[in-house]
């Protein structure tokens, strides 16, 4: 496994030639660049309107060179604030070409879901998003190893198939909790 301490994302996304797919299942996270949208939207604050977010910009970027870009969020029901937060701002994602679902945590088995948040890339490697004790970003763990990738990948087509389409699912009885 290789430890990347730094940013590795636009370099892996770089890489990347057909399909990218992040499985993620913690229910907050810490990244600075959010601190300031989340908190003003915790304090019912209006976010500013200005220029694109670096990450719609990168999957804009990535989708527009035909690489399919998907995730699933396995949340909890009722949402922590950060999943409130995510899902006021999700449809910037859709927008810039990711395919996003959600998938509440009691609709399916625990033993179902990795415990590790990752992307799948070209379903030939992983990187594990590492963070620190504060949830904050600290860098990845990629591997290659196949008993690895296809354990992400199974999860992938399980998930996928029970996960709810962000449109449909922001709409549903589980948003509004």
């Amino acid at each position: 496994m290789q430890f990347e301490p730094v940013d590795p994302w636009p370099a892996l996304f770089a890489e990347c030639e057909r399909s990218a797919f992040h499985l993620e299942v913690r229910d907050a996270y810490a990244v600075p660049s959010e601190s300031e949208p989340f908190r003003r939207f915790v304090a019912g604050e209006p976010v500013p309107a200005g220029r694109p977010r670096p990450w719609t910009t990168l999957m804009r970027n990535v989708t527009d060179r035909g690489v399919a870009v998907s995730r699933v969020r396995v949340v909890t029901v009722p949402h922590s604030d950060y999943h409130r937060w995510l899902l006021s701002i999700t449809s910037s994602n859709v927008d810039a070409g990711e395919d996003i679902r959600y998938l509440p945590r009691h609709l399916v088995d625990v033993e179902d879901i990795p415990t590790d948040d990752a992307w799948l890339f070209d379903a030939e490697r992983v990187a594990f998003n590492l963070v620190d004790e504060n949830a904050a970003p600290a860098g990845a763990a990629i591997t290659t190893d196949r008993w690895i990738v296809e354990r992400y990948e199974a999860a992938r087509q399980r998930l996928w198939a029970a996960a709810i389409p962000f449109g449909e699912y922001a709409a549903s009885v589980h948003a509004q909790q």
